[in-house]
């Protein structure tokens, strides 16, 4: 079981269901992925707390605020400490979604391998898969096309050094859970090379869209 212990401010891990998915069309009924709280697409970071919380996380490496990135990753790690099973986090492997600029790029931004390895000491976090080639982040392609899985998993590759020995069960890590196409195709690069062994999703963040007013129709 993926989940822990709730929050005492009754923060904790919600999953994908039938009542929630329809925001997210790239999942099927086999995803299982969980979230701790809603992103509001469209809106400033001044908007929520967890708007705040991803708009922080999302500074490139070498743009200011680097101090409060820091305090937010060590935040997060220590929410997932609390919200995931501890028997599941003595056991489980942690893959975090590659981030948008290959290794080696100037721009290359780990944030979420060290929310993961935030979480508690020798946890088995393991960066399986990278991209080859560095692309445009998502949250900054405004208009163009977003990639699609089969352009995903044609830029993925596994790290053959890491695989030994093999994961029990992976929990795929990422900020945001939005149409759900970086989930997929990590996790079809993951089950072509690990067939038998159960993938998670678990997200900071999902995303949803803000209500529209009746006085915005006039």
């Amino acid at each position: 079981m993926i989940f822990g212990a709730h929050l005492a401010e009754n923060i904790r891990l919600t999953e994908i269901d039938d009542s929630n998915r329809d925001l997210h069309p790239r999942l099927t009924l086999d995803d299982k992925c969980v979230f701790l709280f809603e992103y509001t697409s469209g809106k400033r970071w001044d908007f929520s707390t967890t708007n705040g919380l991803i708009k922080t996380l999302k500074r490139k490496p070498d743009q200011k605020g680097q101090y409060y990135k820091n305090q937010e990753i060590e935040k997060c790690g220590n929410l997932f400490r609390t919200t995931l099973s501890d028997e599941w986090l003595s056991s489980g492997t942690l893959v975090p979604i590659p981030p948008s600029k290959a290794f080696g790029d100037p721009a290359y931004d780990n944030r979420m391998e060290r929310i993961c390895r935030a979480i508690r000491p020798n946890l088995d976090v393991r960066l399986l898969v990278s991209q080859r080639n560095s692309t445009i982040a998502a949250h900054e392609r405004g208009t163009a096309p977003r990639p699609t899985i089969e352009e995903l998993i044609e830029n993925y590759e596994i790290d053959e050094t890491l695989t030994h020995p093999a994961p029990s069960t992976i929990a795929i890590f990422d900020d945001v859970l939005t149409a759900g196409t970086h989930f997929k195709a990590v996790k079809t690069v993951l089950s072509a090379r690990f067939p038998a062994v159960p993938i998670y999703g678990i997200f900071i963040a999902r995303r949803v869209f803000p209500e529209v007013q009746i006085e915005d129709w006039f």
